[in-house]
């Protein structure tokens, strides 16, 4: 058996080097030492102070202790802990796609091997960061990986993250990993966890049972120590790379032994190697790059249901947040409700489960992505409108004052790679039109019904029904040369255009932003002189309470004031959508507004006469903030400038002004990303 311990490797008992250079004793915390032991105090909310004891020894558990100090009482959660990782490496396919873009990859197929992550106590370095303190311990190794092991301190929070900070020089390696924390000695009584169903189960340690996986919601496990509780958790998208299922695959373990790896009693996150057993392409680990392998942990004196609830509000329980203003939209989801349940001959349940779940969720409108390659979108036409028919029915009957399901196919014909479109209301189209057959006819039952038969025919059925197109999953999937491979094309130039559509893919571990594909295609489109919008998608297939839905989620939030009811079309949605009047996020970065010049973005503005502008921007987040980034471009290069927020805390809301300078510069936009690689960004403003 391997042990994994991060401080399990011996070395010379010689005093280690303790580097406080970059320390600021002035930020609160504070750094003492005692032989071999360093203790790191930091302010840890409202007259709380949270401890943590490293014991820089060979052999010796690395957290000695964790505790928190409370209106002058101390109580110790945890005791002789160590942090350990497992790391899986497999080759990354390089060829056959878009390089690092790739999604269609099968890794796991290929072959592949973990690797335990061992430490060797060879320094510690303590450094402030805005209202961080950072601990450095190295040296790490992992077969072909090295680094450091990182412990980042959140002042005004008892929480902190552990993070193994590991690069290679191997190319075309792709990687998951496991994580957690393990105790050599009995000092945790229970554990506990909230269940799919959304219940708190609690169940007493049992040191000798060997480890189990777990279904549970909010990605948490928690211990309880001796006077207070632990929770361990992910970063709740950055850990899960894109599936096209979002199943809940235990991503949490406990117990001893676990993966017959960890040499001792545990508990932490973990990664099914396998994924869905679709297409499975784990993080990228490019050359040379500083992947993060991290976990966070939440400390509570009042024991396990505190800890739990402390955790589910930095993801605010799972749920998008109602915002004065805006309406919430999610888009692209392949439940296939029509043709396996209603038109299969199955009993239509009053209330479907997947509407449930976006409805608990705090998604105002639901765009579906039906008929994926199940339908007849060819024809026969009485099958086709049969199937439009039942599609439209069914989206009425659930959408309600609260909630809108917007019927929408990912047709992925006419224009060439895979896209997506929406019409403000129900059409009736046939995707085929053979010779003598008109573009639009009535139909006894129908009204309209349009044949399109080429890409002429859709930019023209789009224009007048007042719909819109864009490239789902760009650059990669079935769109992997899309839209570079059309943007000379008149349906792309046209404004029935949209553009394309963001998801946090591929993942890699070590950017602070999720999603530069599409990010980065935005400002090519911009840089092309065109003005196009990028929505968030899910692209997601089954959807149930279940599964881990919220990790793969993202959502828009629209610049509405009121939700539209489905026999009165949603226009505003449509119009919003293409006019680019509204941002998207993972859910914990929202912009309640943002402003320049005191224009609204998808607007032109003019600059002041020195080249400058006034970007005022209201942002509220739950982690804290990592910065904010002002992107702009001249019609050639992208320019970039980052507003340093680490000195940010934990749930916090601010106003903000900027201005910076922009001569030159032809469309702006925004993006503020927070330190669990949680984000949001802005649609694009253009400048005269």
């Amino acid at each position: 058996m391997a042990a994994v311990f991060l401080s399990q490797m011996t070395i010379a008992h010689a005093q280690l080097n303790v580097d406080t250079k970059q320390f600021n004793p002035g930020s609160g915390a504070a750094v003492t030492r005692q032989k071999n032991l360093v203790q790191l105090s930091w302010p840890a909310g409202l007259q709380t102070q949270g401890k943590v004891t490293f014991d820089l020894s060979p052999g010796n558990p690395l957290f000695k202790t964790i505790a928190l100090t409370a209106g002058g009482e101390s109580h110790t959660i945890s005791e002789d802990l160590d942090a350990a990782f497992l790391l899986s490496i497999g080759k990354r396919d390089l060829l056959s796609q878009n390089g690092w873009n790739i999604f269609f990859d099968k890794v796991p197929l290929r072959p592949y091997k973990t690797f335990p992550v061992t430490l060797k106590k060879t320094g510690i370095t303590v450094k402030s960061t805005g209202s961080r303190t950072i601990v450095v311990i190295g040296n790490l190794v992992a077969d072909r990986f090295a680094g450091e092991l990182e412990i980042t301190f959140y002042h005004g929070s008892p929480l902190f993250n552990v993070a193994a900070v590991m690069s290679t020089k191997a190319d075309a390696t792709a990687i998951v990993y496991d994580a957690g924390l393990v105790s050599r000695t009995q000092k945790w009584s229970s554990l506990s966890w909230t269940s799919t169903a959304d219940q708190v189960q609690t169940a007493p340690v049992q040191y000798a049972e060997s480890s189990k996986n777990l279904s549970v919601k909010y990605r948490t496990i928690s211990a309880q120590g001796k006077a207070g509780a632990l929770a361990l958790f992910p970063a709740p998208h950055q850990y899960f790379y894109p599936l096209d299922e979002a199943f809940n695959l235990k991503f949490i373990w406990h117990g001893k032994d676990y993966r017959n790896m960890v040499d001792g009693y545990g508990m932490g996150i973990r990664q099914e190697l396998e994924g869905d057993r679709r297409f499975v392409p784990w993080f990228n680990a490019p050359p040379g790059t500083r992947q993060r392998l991290n976990f966070f942990c939440l400390l509570s004196e009042k024991g396990h249901h505190d800890a739990l609830d402390a955790v589910k509000k930095f993801t605010n329980a799972d749920r998008y947040v109602s915002l004065p203003g805006f309406k919430t939209m999610s888009s692209h989801f392949h439940n296939e409700f029509i043709m396996n349940v209603v038109l299969a001959g199955k009993p239509v349940p009053e209330k479907p489960e997947f509407v449930d779940v976006f409805k608990r969720m705090g998604v105002d409108m639901v765009h579906l992505g039906e008929f994926h390659y199940t339908a007849h979108p060819k024809g026969p036409d009485s099958l086709r409108l049969r199937e439009l028919k039942a599609l439209f029915e069914q989206c009425e009957r659930l959408s309600d004052r609260d909630f809108l399901l917007i019927p929408g196919e990912e047709p992925n014909e006419f224009f060439g790679g895979h896209w997506l479109q929406i019409f403000p209301k129900p059409v009736y189209w046939i995707m085929s039109r053979q010779k003598g057959v008109p573009f639009v006819e009535n139909r006894p039952g129908f009204g309209k019904v349009y044949h399109v038969g080429d890409k002429d025919d859709m930019l023209r059925l789009l224009k007048e029904e007042g719909g819109l197109a864009w490239t789902a999953h760009a650059r990669t999937k079935g769109s992997v040369n899309a839209p570079d491979i059309y943007n000379h094309e008149d349906f792309f130039k046209s404004d029935r255009f949209m553009g394309a559509a963001w998801k946090a893919m591929p993942a890699d571990l070590s950017q602070p932003r999720l999603g530069n594909r599409v990010l980065d295609l935005l400002d090519d489109m911009n840089n092309w002189g065109e003005k196009k919008t990028v929505i968030s998608e899910a692209d997601l297939f089954t959807i149930t309470h279940e599964n881990e839905m919220y990790a793969h989620m993202n959502v828009n939030y629209m610049m509405l004031d009121e939700l539209p009811a489905y026999r009165q079309g949603w226009k505003p949605v449509v119009e919003a959508m293409q006019k680019g009047r509204f941002f998207s996020t993972t859910g914990e970065v929202l912009i309640h507004d943002l402003r320049i010049n005191g224009h609204f973005s998808g607007e032109t503005l003019r600059l002041h006469a020195d080249g400058t502008a006034d970007v005022r921007l209201k942002l509220s987040w739950t982690f804290p903030m990592n910065f904010v980034e002002i992107i702009s471009g001249d019609g050639n290069k992208v320019y970039r400038e980052r507003i340093d927020l680490t000195a940010t805390q934990a749930f916090g809301a601010k106003d903000f002004q900027f201005r910076p300078k922009l001569k030159g510069r032809k469309w702006v936009r925004v993006e503020a990303w927070d330190s669990a690689v949680n984000g949001a960004f802005s649609q694009t403003f253009y400048l005269k």
